[in-house]
């Protein structure tokens, strides 16, 4: 005999996360997402970031690149994660991503495949950076965020190179 399939109570058939008093479309929000990384305009990417990002919002690279992993043990320092809190500094944070990757023409980010709900308020992204001439992916990671009552991101545990 087969169990029931009982619908969860934080999202519905149709992919919508629901919370307070506005559902949340879970695609359209991973859109908005990768796409702060990929905005030209920094007054919209400023606002792009307000918008999707709580005011004390945190983003953690939980594994740091293979250059600061060296220093710290070099020093005999557990490796640290790099955090960057609030506004200004995740604008700061995405900008110099923007600068680095997609500006130059080499690089876009794009979501590798549509988020998905963990928990309530708890969506997980995988996103690759795809060249701009091939169209090959040539790196991505994974994102786990933590959405406040209004949908924001509270804390982004961001870990690159991972499949």
């Amino acid at each position: 005999m087969a169990i029931p399939r009982r619908e969860s109570p934080c999202r519905r058939p149709d992919s919508r996360l629901l919370r307070m008093s506005n559902p949340l479309d879970v695609k359209q929000w991973g859109h908005r997402y990768v796409a702060q990384w990929n905005e030209p305009d920094p007054e919209t990417r400023s606002a792009l970031i307000r918008e999707l990002w709580a005011p004390d919002g945190i983003q953690v690279l939980v594994d740091p690149p293979e250059t600061i992993r060296d220093a710290a043990s070099a020093l005999a320092f557990p490796v640290p994660p790099l955090e960057v809190r609030g506004h200004d500094a995740l604008d700061a944070r995405v900008t110099r991503a923007y600068e680095m990757f997609v500006a130059p023409g080499e690089h876009v980010f794009e979501a590798a495949e549509e988020p998905v709900l963990l928990l309530p308020n708890v969506l997980a992204l995988r996103w690759s950076m795809v060249s701009a001439r091939t169209g090959e992916a040539v790196g991505g990671g994974l994102d786990i965020l933590a959405l406040d009552g209004e949908g924001r991101i509270r804390a982004d545990h961001q870990f690159i190179g991972v499949n």
